[in-house]
């Protein structure tokens, strides 16, 4: 596994992290609050799963790839629900997701 390969995901898990973060406080702001409940709720798993996962990475745990299985899956889901409302920290945050999930992705497909 190239070190590349563990920046770029660790990179977009940050990034995604922060994303997600970011969306949940916004979210919290909005008009509406009750109809972004689910979106609240991914935004603040996917936030927790990239975080332990970009940890996991870069410390060399032998379950990183199980890890990143893991968080493509949250992130996919968070990254749809988000792309379903009309907020620009939404569309950001689905953003974010989707790129982490094809990092994630291809992290878990990686050779040992």
């Amino acid at each position: 596994m190239t070190q590349e390969l563990f920046d770029r995901c660790i990179a977009a898990c940050n990034a995604c992290a922060t994303a997600c973060g970011r969306c949940a406080a916004a979210c919290l702001r909005e008009p509406d609050v009750k109809s972004l409940a689910a979106c609240i709720a991914l935004d603040t798993d996917c936030e927790a799963m990239c975080r332990l996962c970009a940890s996991m990475m870069a410390r060399g745990s032998v379950h990183a790839r199980a890890a990143c299985r893991l968080c493509a899956e949250v992130c996919s889901a968070c990254g749809d629900e988000c792309a379903s409302h009309d907020h620009d920290h939404c569309q950001a945050c689905a953003t974010a997701c989707r790129s982490c999930a094809q990092e994630c992705r291809n992290m878990a497909a990686s050779a040992p």
